[in-house]
């Protein structure tokens, strides 16, 4: 049986027995919060445990390494959106001790990227038309650093309120600890640097 076919079979029994009833909610966050957090597998379950969140409690974004890289990408857009359409009143950006975007080297992404059939004419053709694939496939050097930088660009954001609060926290993916890094009640935008976050 394929993955599909196993989650579809699965699927038609969840909503035949109802199980999603205990799930029923808005799609307004009840404690009135988005978070951008990582992908990371080890997350899913633990860090909405870990803070005490129950379905429909907050907005709750994904990506690789909980990274804003560009002022007006999609996460930004999704922010935007939770704050001013969904009634989000905070923000928190957490990310987690021991990411995978830690260290991240493009080259190691590409050479497996032709490992698996892109041809070396498609990387050429980005590269010519100005698509910095090194910068947008290298990770970062510490977590910490980069949860702020993403925090002082959600603070910065020209189309956001001065003064929505932006939390910076990180996780430990064992036991859920949270260390604060940067508290947003009282915080004062910080500019950041471009070349830390270029445009893509």
């Amino acid at each position: 049986m394929s993955l599909i076919s196993e989650i579809l079979n699965y699927n038609e029994s969840f909503v035949e027995s109802k199980e999603y009833e205990q799930y029923l909610t808005t799609k307004f966050p009840d404690k009135r919060m988005v978070i951008l957090t990582c992908m990371d597998t080890r997350l899913v379950e633990l860090l909405p445990k870990a803070m005490n969140l129950r379905n429909g409690d907050s907005k709750i974004i994904k990506n690789a390494g909980a990274l804003v890289s560009h002022p007006f990408g999609s996460i930004m857009r999704s922010i935007i959106v939770a704050v001013y359409e969904l009634d989000a009143d905070e923000v928190l950006v957490i990310g987690h001790r021991d990411c995978g975007m830690t260290g991240l080297n493009s080259e190691k992404v590409l050479s497996k990227a032709r490992e698996r059939g892109v041809q070396e004419e498609v990387l050429d053709t980005l590269h010519n038309s100005g698509i910095n694939l090194d910068k947008w496939l290298t990770g970062f050097e510490h977590i910490d650093e980069a949860v702020v930088g993403s925090v002082n660009i959600i603070r910065n954001h020209p189309l956001l309120p001065k003064n929505l609060p932006v939390h910076g926290l990180v996780m430990n993916p064992q036991t859920g600890k949270l260390d604060l890094l940067t508290e947003g009640y009282d915080a004062t935008p910080v500019k950041t640097n471009p070349e830390e976050f270029p445009f893509i």
